[in-house]
């Protein structure tokens, strides 16, 4: 198992300092945004995509810091119900999966999208209780566009031999595990999970029972390592559907954090361990969404927690059992 790290948050560095940066840091593999809400600082796919001479730049610079790539990353809303944005996230989708192929890269992580809750709706609509009726008939008219569009990426995922990591995330259709495996039985193989903790702990998911749930059906395409703390004195106030801003940290309910401050180093090793359980041996890429550190000193501090907790070995033979 390898640890990476999603580059957006040490964007300001070129992409050949940010290489040296997290190699120098015992990094085994990057994970690279082209588009959509995480930017694309470090991988445009107007440069990158379809042009030899910039990939095999690429190429030469990851070999020279001894580092892959894990993904290619392209967070958007496909789903959304304004024409021009969907339009958007779906190109900026499709053209990461062309460019993933043509590096040779299987991986490209990003979510579900939000449909409005009806057609004739403007606005992307979360369903989040079945009451009144008239949301339950929202949230059946969301599936079917949601089965329409991703039926139809999917099978352009393996027309290019790609996997579609999608991040299950509030605020999108696919936010929990029972959705993934709902839209990867509406689609094909190619659907999986980018499976991020840190979205699910608020929700009071257990990580390493959604991991066994979604390793049964070799779900995990890739895995985020990010933390998050629930501050009991509010969440017992306000509940943890928290819409304070993210950087008014003493009035939140929860906060994502540095891997190892919302949960300890136990924990991660159980991770560690529940995923080599369920066949996962690929990377856990750090993503560093701490307000109350710094991005440099949140990733170093998850790296070296990370760095205790994964195995770089496979296992021996278990000559006890015999």
């Amino acid at each position: 198992m390898d640890i990476g790290v999603l580059t957006t948050s040490i964007a300001d560095e070129s992409l050949a300092n940010a290489f040296a940066y997290l190699s120098d840091r015992g990094v085994d593999a990057v994970e690279l945004a082209c588009g959509g809400f995480v930017g694309d600082d470090h991988l445009p796919q107007d440069r990158y995509l379809d042009d030899d001479a910039a990939q095999s730049e690429l190429r030469a610079l990851l070999d020279e810091h001894d580092l892959y790539v894990s993904a290619l990353a392209t967070h958007n809303n496909p789903l959304h119900p304004d024409g021009t944005r969907s339009a958007d996230a779906d190109r900026a989708l499709r053209g990461a999966i062309r460019l993933a192929a043509q590096l040779d890269i299987d991986t490209v992580t990003t979510f579900s999208g939000l449909p409005a809750g009806g057609p004739n709706d403007e606005v992307p609509n979360w369903i989040t209780a079945p009451w009144p009726a008239e949301h339950l008939d929202a949230q059946s008219y969301q599936w079917d566009v949601a089965e329409e569009y991703w039926g139809e990426l999917a099978d352009f995922a393996d027309e290019h031999d790609v996997n579609v990591a999608i991040e299950m995330h509030p605020n999108m259709l696919v936010y929990e595990p029972d959705g993934l495996l709902r839209l990867r039985e509406l689609t094909n193989r190619r659907i999986g999970a980018n499976f991020d903790p840190s979205h699910l702990f608020w929700q009071g998911i257990s990580i390493t029972d959604a991991i066994r749930l979604l390793g049964e059906a070799d779900a995990i395409h890739h895995v985020h390592a990010k933390d998050t703390r629930i501050y009991e004195e509010r969440a017992r106030e306000k509940g943890v559907l928290d819409t304070t801003p993210y950087t008014d940290e003493a009035e939140r309910s929860w906060l994502f954090r540095s891997v190892g401050y919302g949960h300890g180093e136990a924990f991660w090793k159980d991770v560690v361990s529940t995923l080599r359980i369920v066949g996962y041996d690929g990377t856990l890429s750090i993503e560093h969404e701490d307000s109350l550190t710094s991005a440099r000193e949140g990733l170093e501090k998850g790296i070296d927690v990370l760095d205790r907790a994964i195995f770089e070995s496979a296992p021996d033979e278990a000559f006890w059992a015999e």
